[in-house]
């Protein structure tokens, strides 16, 4: 039993091998906080494959996916953020300088100059958010 499994398991209470929205909001409400009733079915509702309005493991998975990506592109965009230090929405060579130096890796501005090169599509000398996404998931 894999790890998604487990969840599924755990939080279907009433062992039908389906989730329902109340079950579901039952198991992750202490976690998400104020999430009402609504705004669960509101997630769930493009996920449901049939008409019974209950998530299958398959489904679930599926939640738990896109759950994974959503978080992956928020730490992408808190990482971003970081190099992006002279208030434009890009990493220049200066500010990508800067924040290597932060860290303990001496780098010349020209070195960084290159470093962007590698990954910038659009040819204008900084990353944007995209590009840098392209390059740490590549």
């Amino acid at each position: 039993m894999n790890k998604c499994e487990r969840v599924f398991t755990y939080f279907d209470k009433n062992g039908d091998g389906k989730l329902t929205p109340s079950e579901l909001h039952c198991c992750i409400g202490p976690i998400a906080g104020e999430l009402s009733l609504e705004a669960v079915q509101l997630v769930v509702a493009p996920l449901l494959s049939g008409e019974d309005g209950v998530l299958g493991l398959d489904e679930f998975e599926c939640l738990m996916e896109s759950v994974s990506e959503q978080e992956k592109m928020e730490d992408l965009k808190k990482t971003f953020r970081m190099y992006e230090m002279e208030g434009v929405e890009c990493i220049t060579p200066r500010s990508l300088e800067r924040m290597l130096s932060k860290m303990g890796e001496s780098r010349s501005v020209d070195e960084c100059v290159k470093m962007i090169n590698q990954f910038d599509l659009n040819g204008d000398g900084m990353l944007s958010f995209n590009e840098f996404k392209i390059m740490m998931l590549s």
